[in-house]
């Protein structure tokens, strides 16, 4: 039996992976290209490619919180498959307008309420230029667009026919069709798992849990991953959030950590950004254990996207399946365990912060408090030392996990007195003595950077901070999952989606009104953690933040205190696995597999915010390559952004993985003052002021963008000289910079 259902999963992968590389050979991105501006006469503030136009999808590309006034723009091509005469609608508030080919199709302009406006345009088969535009002038907002074809209903334009370069029909069907093909052995595959979870995945009392299930889930982890992200695992090489320039910080992270590692590891945080400044690594997360997981990608010739990608997808699969491997062996239910795990790595947190990949990688949390609950119940060095372990490989993931995982196990230890009171304390307190010694000496090296970022440059997060970013009740009741979203979360939209999910919930509920969530010390542990994390969630809103934070340095580190709802997420989705078994005790064995399914479906669907929004990645410009082959020095890519804007230069680091010169530009969680300076000097730029103070600077080379100039002035560029242009590619143009004599 078991053979036969290895065969079946073998063959559910590769079909799987089969359609995944014909889907990738397309290289076609469904969606239309979309800018967004603040002002009509300036830079998109923020550009990507949507699958989708409708005030959802507005709303996500703000990040929650859309300005009061705002443009945004959507072109691209449409495929027509029949020939006929096609009606368009735009509903907005306030104005849009629609043209194809260049003709006016819909005029729905002016400041109104939500209107809808039509137009007809007959349309040949193959491929035709679309452009939308839209204004928002304050207050409510809206916009969707729609067509028919021969007089028909209207329905939404479909995705799939949308695309930001032109393609056939032909080519968009072909593409729809292996993406229906993808997700429907994905979900087969996520059933086919299931099921046999519900049949091998409970160990009667006294008996070892079955292990047969393990490789079988980390499967199913992997499908969800794939699922929830969707499409993502489509084409990793060429699909990315580089709309958001924290993907790219972090993508440059990833590439700066294996290109360092290897070569100069004592060295580590002296990136090369901010140039001269120093420990610019520390600035920001320097996602260490995501570094190494990218690493042998980046050896071997993958970009920073492609790597980007995978180690986001890996670090969904890696928490769910975590979460499900510890709360297997704390409940004997392999049924529990999944529904825990899948709620743990796919929630709307999760979801919400792809741009993040810090944030993606809790797999070590859950196994902390499993080794936790170990030293409490058997105190032996093994189990200290593997405290320490996970502990110190999830601090070496991310700063904020790291504070977050030391007060979930306070507040989990706190919850088990009676394993640690009394006698047993001089048994346990040594074990977590080492423990808490041996995470030090492992993380002292990569958190000595950091205190010196702290004293000598003022790194720390103040109250204020704290209080600007501090959860409120919204945020609980914020998703980006459709189901929600269109039903009710939309009316509570906060920055900081933490909605756990109504299955969530409601199993948790379960756990704690029946009192397993008290009698079971395990679950009590992850009660307290839920806590812990939703009380300081709420930062200076909640009384006596402020003396915590002067109390514990570690609260220092932490600029957004609501992130601490994190905890509370990943508490409900474990308390929901001992729900889910007070559940199984409570039900006949006729409505348990029922019940199983739904569930599981529940704790997929409510979560759903696929497809996603993703931008094209092309390659990083080849005129980069050239700056490698140049002799050493400092680079400069002009014009240098606003320090108001420094996220721009997210860009340049991304292109710095080419090269990995010392540059001026940077974008981190901190920006020094020494840049302020540098943007001042060189904001007039070709002026001799800035030419001469880029040489002072000890810049031996600039990559100008033309374009940001104005042909006047770029034309002005080439006639300074001190500047001898090496080489061009469109409007990015290298020069090197003449020595001061």
């Amino acid at each position: 039996m078991r053979s036969k259902s290895a065969f079946v999963l073998l063959a559910l992968a590769v079909l799987l992976a089969g359609t995944v590389v014909a889907r990738a050979t397309l290289q076609l991105t469904q969606g239309l290209q979309g800018e967004y501006s603040l002002d009509p006469t300036g830079p998109p503030a923020l550009t990507l490619v949507t699958p989708e136009i409708s005030r959802t999808a507005i709303t996500a590309a703000w990040n929650g919180a859309p300005p009061e006034s705002f443009r945004a723009r959507w072109f691209g091509y449409i495929a027509i498959g029949r020939p006929g005469n096609y009606t368009f609608a735009t509903a907005s508030d306030d104005g849009s307008t629609l043209t194809i080919d260049g003709r006016p199709v819909v005029d729905n302009g002016n400041v109104h309420g939500l209107q809808t406006e039509t137009g007809r345009i007959q349309l040949d088969p193959g491929p035709h230029f679309v452009l939308i535009e839209y204004f928002q002038a304050g207050g409510d907002y809206d916009m969707s667009w729609s067509w028919g074809l021969d007089g028909a209903d209207l329905s939404a334009v479909p995705a799939w026919v949308l695309s930001p370069r032109r393609t056939s029909y032909t080519r968009a069907l072909a593409a729809r069709s292996l993406d229906q093909l993808s997700l429907g052995v994905l979900i087969v595959l996520g059933l086919t798992v299931s099921w046999l979870a519900v049949k091998h995945g409970h160990a009667p009392a006294g008996r070892t849990v079955n292990a047969y299930p393990r490789a079988a889930s980390l499967a199913l982890f992997i499908a969800l991953a794939a699922i929830e992200t969707w499409p993502l695992a489509s084409d990793p090489a060429h699909l990315s959030r580089n709309d958001n320039g924290d993907t790219m910080l972090n993508e440059w992270t990833l590439a700066w950590v294996a290109h360092q590692a290897p070569r100069a590891p004592l060295n580590l945080y002296q990136a090369n950004i901010f140039y001269p400044e120093r420990d610019t690594l520390a600035y920001s997360e320097s996602m260490i254990v995501q570094s190494a997981m990218a690493a042998p990608l980046l050896w071997l010739g993958a970009s920073p996207v492609l790597a980007y990608n995978l180690v986001l997808l890996a670090g969904f699969t890696l928490t769910g399946w975590a979460v499900a491997l510890v709360m297997v062996h704390w409940t004997a239910d392999w049924v529990a365990a999944l529904i825990a795990g899948i709620m743990a790595g796919f929630n709307a947190h999760t979801l919400s912060r792809l741009p993040h990949l810090q944030a993606q990688h809790a797999e070590f949390l859950p196994l902390a408090l499993f080794a936790l609950d170990a030293v409490i119940r058997e105190p032996r060095v093994g189990h200290a030392l593997r405290l320490a372990g996970w502990f110190a490989l999830q601090a070496l993931t991310s700063v904020y996990l790291l504070v977050f995982t030391a007060f979930a196990l306070v507040a989990a230890a706190v919850a088990r007195p009676d394993g640690w009171l009394g006698a047993r304390i001089r048994t346990v307190a040594p074990q977590l003595a080492i423990a808490a010694l041996a995470a030090i000496v492992v993380l002292f090296p990569f958190l000595l950077p950091y205190y010196r970022v702290s004293h000598e440059q003022g790194l720390t997060r103040s109250l204020v901070d704290a209080g600007w970013f501090a959860a409120s009740l919204g945020d609980y009741l914020t998703t980006p999952g459709r189901l929600h979203w269109e039903l009710w979360s939309h009316r509570w939209a906060g920055l900081t989606p933490l909605f756990p999910g109504v299955a969530a919930l409601a199993l948790a509920a379960l756990a704690v009104l029946t009192g397993e969530a008290i009698r079971n010390p395990r679950a009590r542990m992850c009660l307290a953690m839920g806590v812990c994390g939703l009380l300081l969630s709420f930062g200076t809103r909640l009384p006596g933040y402020d003396l915590l934070f002067r109390a514990v340095p570690l609260l220092q580190a932490i600029r957004a205190p609501v992130r601490f709802g994190y905890l509370v997420v990943l508490a409900t989705a474990m308390l929901a696995g001992f729900g889910a078994l007070e559940l199984r005790r409570r039900l006949s064995a006729k409505a348990w597999p029922p019940a199983v399914a739904v569930l599981l479906v529940l704790a997929v669907v409510e979560p759903l915010a696929a497809p996603l929004s993703l931008t094209p990645f092309g390659g990083i410009d080849p005129i980069y390559d050239r700056i490698a082959s140049e002799p050493g020095g400092v680079i400069a890519e002009l014009p240098l952004p606003d320090p108001r804007a420094v996220f721009h230069n997210a860009r340049y680091m991304l292109n710095a993985t080419r090269h990995w010169r010392p540059m001026l530009n940077g974008y981190s969680g901190f920006v020094p003052g020494s840049y302020q300076q540098h943007f001042t000097a060189l904001d007039r730029f070709p002026q001799a002021s800035a030419v001469a103070a880029l040489q002072q600077l000890g810049v031996t080379l600039v990559v100008v963008h033309r374009d940001a100039y104005g042909p006047g002035r770029a034309e002005d560029i080439d006639r300074v000289s001190a500047l001898t242009r090496l080489a061009s590619s469109g409007e990015i143009v290298l020069y090197r910079v003449r020595k001061l004599e």
